[in-house]
């Protein structure tokens, strides 16, 4: 008797299918015909092959040859969110275990006349009018596998609203944890960030896997910035060599905004980072940091837009690497300066240090420049440890391994610096150094 093997893919179109007929008259709501009309794009997409230019590096057969439970039941109790939490974080903590919402497990401290949180699929009944003028508007749907099959999954994750004027003042953190401790386990959280005129936020994003077994996390965040709305956003992974993660951040900045963006990510199997950046307003500009530290046979990929849409806009980046062992790195970043988008200023740069000969970078800054009056600049570095550095601190008396911690550190602390919350810089420095040592 033969056993018929169920692909990725097939799983999840016949999960589909299947959690349709159970949702009765809902069928018929924009929401579902959005997810339902997603589906079809991913069942005609399938999942990016190398063959696909901006997959090139980052191959997911790995991926999609593990199935996964999506609907995993888990065992994690309040002690244990104590020893992966970030130490001395305080604000408005919310976990998500196993892409699920843990409303007993989290804190909500700012009062309601500065935000509205809600679970996505709560929103989409009771803030019908807001989410549907935002969801979707983002994130492409159309195109991209991977956010394709979130948003036909849609219904996990978090929507936040900021009204005008409002300054939130205790930051947002989501924590998703994955409990992998009893089998693989997907999740697919959306979120949708809204901050209105003149409103502030500051939110971060921690994905953490608990367990041996295979995860997968396809996550999709859509951040609407109305003008001189000002957002700093923070993404930590510290996921289990058996993780793959997908990620996607869309992010419209408008007149007069400001947002400002950290990745790091400290450990993964499979990473994919990707954070698009609409500059769509005068005088708005954007920052981006990022660092990775890729080990052993990891494989860490971060692609990134800054996409000039109007005049007087400003962007600039840094992202640095660490690679060891077998791993791989990637880093494709885009930006594009608009016809209309005179007098821009862009910069962007990524440096890498690879510190065995099995480790691997790829690289690819891009600049499309359709102005004429605009100061642009890209550039990409992938080298070795300064020699003569190391040799200067031997001479002084200190120890090999010391000196290479010393030298590395000093490397991440140009990204580490710009992270504006004590707690969180205090909980990467302590990780980064470990690893380094």
């Amino acid at each position: 008797m033969s056993t018929e093997t169920i692909d990725l893919k097939s799983q999840l179109i016949a999960d589909f299918n299947s959690r349709e007929k159970a949702i009765n008259g809902k069928a018929q709501t924009s929401f579902h015909q959005a997810k339902r009309k997603a589906l079809h794009t991913f069942e005609t997409l399938g999942f990016p092959t190398p063959r696909n230019e901006e997959w090139k590096y980052s191959n997911v057969k790995n991926l999609i040859s593990q199935t996964y439970d999506f609907e995993a039941a888990h065992a994690i109790t309040a002690d244990l969110l104590n020893d992966v939490r970030i130490p001395n974080l305080s604000g408005n903590v919310l976990f998500f275990i196993n892409g699920k919402y843990e409303a007993g497990l989290s804190t909500i401290v700012s009062p309601a006349e500065q935000l509205t949180i809600l679970p996505l699929q709560e929103a989409v009944e009771t803030q019908a009018e807001v989410f549907e003028a935002h969801f979707g508007t983002l994130a492409d749907a159309t195109t991209e596998a991977f956010t394709a099959l979130n948003t036909a999954f849609a219904g996990e994750g978090l929507f936040l609203h900021v009204p005008a004027g409002a300054v939130v003042e205790q930051p947002v953190i989501l924590h998703f944890i994955n409990d992998t401790r009893q089998q693989n386990v997907g999740t697919q959280p959306r979120n949708l960030f809204i901050i209105e005129k003149n409103a502030e936020l500051l939110i971060t994003e921690t994905f953490m896997t608990v367990g041996d077994a295979h995860s997968f996390t396809n996550s999709v965040t859509e951040i609407h910035m109305a003008p001189e709305a000002r957002v700093q956003y923070y993404k930590v992974q510290n996921e289990s060599d058996q993780a793959y993660h997908v990620g996607t951040t869309q992010v419209r900045v408008s007149d007069n905004g400001h947002f400002y963006a950290a990745t790091v990510s400290l450990n993964g199997g499979f990473i994919r980072n990707n954070l698009n950046i609409a500059l769509d307003g005068e005088h708005c500009e954007a920052f981006m940091y990022g660092l990775y530290f890729p080990d052993g046979k990891q494989h860490i990929d971060n692609h990134t837009i800054a996409d000039h849409r109007k005049p007087n806009s400003q962007s600039n980046e840094l992202y640095k690497g660490v690679l060891r062992g077998k791993s791989t790195g990637v880093f494709n970043g885009k930006i594009f300066v608009r016809e209309d988008a005179q007098k821009t200023n862009a910069f962007q740069s990524c440096k890498n240090v690879v510190l065995s000969t099995e480790a691997t970078m790829n690289t690819k800054p891009q600049l499309e420049i359709f102005a004429d009056d605009v100061k642009c600049s890209h550039g990409t570095t992938t080298g070795q440890l300064d020699e003569e550095a190391l040799f200067y601190m031997r001479s002084r008396g200190i120890s090999k391994p010391e000196a290479l911690s010393l030298l590395m550190f000093a490397f991440c602390e140009d990204v580490i610096s710009q992270i504006k919350i004590e707690s969180i810089r205090e909980y990467l420095e302590g990780i980064i150094l470990k690893k380094l040592s």
